[in-house]
């Protein structure tokens, strides 16, 4: 052992208070996430009274590791109390002046964490990672000063993720509503022509329904639309093209430039910009995959069935999924919305919201607006800084989250490393 690495035990002890006066009624969970959840158990008729309560700045964790995603269930509580099952320990921190929470919750959530507490549990039918193990950790424990500095650093980082993460969703939402306003309540901007041949030129960029714009009863969508748009299948519009995978067992095919999507590269911002799996040149020879450009359209079909990404650079896809492809070069932007609600659209047709798998005939039979091609053209001009400006922002994450698993892997960094990327 270092000389600056100690044991754990020393520095906590185990909690158990029971929710007797049912003073608490708050019930949550302990996710392979590191986070407290909501509870998902059916308490109906249970008795409460039961129930650990968990404060403020203590710990809880899951000693069961065998069928947990090989992670150790453990969280640190930052908001009010709650109550959680039996089958969790609690634990506190003795000394908050020996030892910060935030810092060995840091240490919790290391990779390298989740590896030793799997390699440490035991068990024949179930595998467990005690509370003697807990107490057998070795860490590295600076003095208190130290531990709180790598705190600030560590949650700077967090707290510009989270902030990069809610400036997109207020990016996603934006888009969203442009595409509705202008294509769903027929409110786009009216055109310098369609003004000059009403003889009302000071129309020219007015919302087109409620300043009158022209509109014709369609028969198909029981509604009026306006004048020289058509009610057609959403393939007349989109383009869908397929994928493929190199054969696994030739490692020449793998590890190699090209970035190699799959459903589970599905992540909660708009854009994919990193894929886990990567393909050679040779790979690609070798397949019936191909590239696709920046800002393809991704649809998985199986497995994860209809969740949609962007490419945030050229890449390869798998057979599990469809690239998108606006006809005649039909903005990626103006697919990518019209995808987003025809996906909802299916789900809401489908018996329990839920596919077995997507196949093209989904998207031939679905019906979609085809607007006039220049108000398609001027829609994909309107999304350019909005959609760069998500890239931006996830292509920072990228960068923030790198930054955050060297300081989780005890990696030496420096605070003039932060200050370079003016993080802090």
């Amino acid at each position: 052992m270092r000389s600056n690495y100690k044991k754990l035990g020393p520095y906590i002890r185990q909690v158990s208070v029971k929710n007797t006066n049912l003073q608490v009624d708050n019930l949550l969970g302990v996710s392979i996430t590191k986070a407290f959840i909501p509870s998902i158990a059916n308490i109906v008729g249970t008795d409460m009274s039961k129930y650990k309560v968990v404060c403020i700045n203590q710990f809880a964790y899951g000693p069961v590791t065998s069928r947990n995603g090989e992670k150790i269930s453990v969280a640190l509580l930052d908001q009010s109390d709650c109550i959680i099952s039996t089958s969790y320990t609690v634990f506190e921190i003795i000394d908050h002046e020996a030892l910060d929470p935030e810092y060995l919750m840091m240490w919790f959530r290391r990779p390298e964490f989740d590896r030793y507490a799997r390699y440490k549990s035991h068990g024949s039918v179930r595998e467990i990672f005690g509370w003697e193990e807990m107490c057998d950790v070795e860490l590295p424990i600076p003095s208190i000063e130290k531990q709180r500095e790598i705190v600030r650093e560590y949650n700077t980082i967090i707290n510009r993720i989270k902030l990069n993460e809610q400036l997109n969703q207020k990016l996603e939402e934006t888009a969203q509503a442009i595409y509705k306003h202008w294509f769903v309540d027929f409110e786009f901007p009216i055109s310098a022509e369609y003004a000059a041949s009403i003889g009302k030129p000071e129309l020219e960029g007015k919302p087109y329904k409620s300043n009158g714009g022209e509109m014709v009863f369609c028969k198909e969508q029981q509604q009026e639309i306006p004048i020289g748009w058509e009610y057609c299948s959403y393939t007349s519009l989109v383009d869908l093209r397929g994928g493929g995978t190199p054969k696994t067992e030739i490692q020449d095919y793998w590890d190699g430039e090209l970035l190699f999507f799959t459903p589970r590269d599905v992540g909660c911002s708009v854009y994919t910009t990193q894929t886990q799996k990567t393909i050679t040149a040779l790979g690609l020879k070798n397949s019936s995959t191909r590239i696709y450009v920046k800002n393809t359209v991704f649809i998985t079909a199986r497995g994860t069935v209809g969740a949609i990404s962007m490419a945030a650079k050229a890449m390869t896809m798998n057979q599990s999924c469809y690239a998108a492809i606006g006809k005649d070069d039909v903005s990626q932007f103006f697919v990518h919305q019209l995808t987003v609600c025809t996906l909802a659209s299916l789900k809401n047709e489908a018996i329990g919201g839920v596919f077995g798998a997507l196949v093209t005939r989904n998207f031939d039979q679905t019906k979609v607006l085809k607007p006039l091609r220049k108000l398609i053209n001027s829609f994909g001009v309107a999304m350019v800084p909005v959609y760069d400006a998500l890239l931006n922002n996830q292509s920072e994450i990228d960068e923030l989250v790198k930054l955050k698993n060297l300081l989780l892997s005890g990696i030496a960094v420096k605070q003039v490393f932060t200050k370079s990327i003016g993080i802090v």
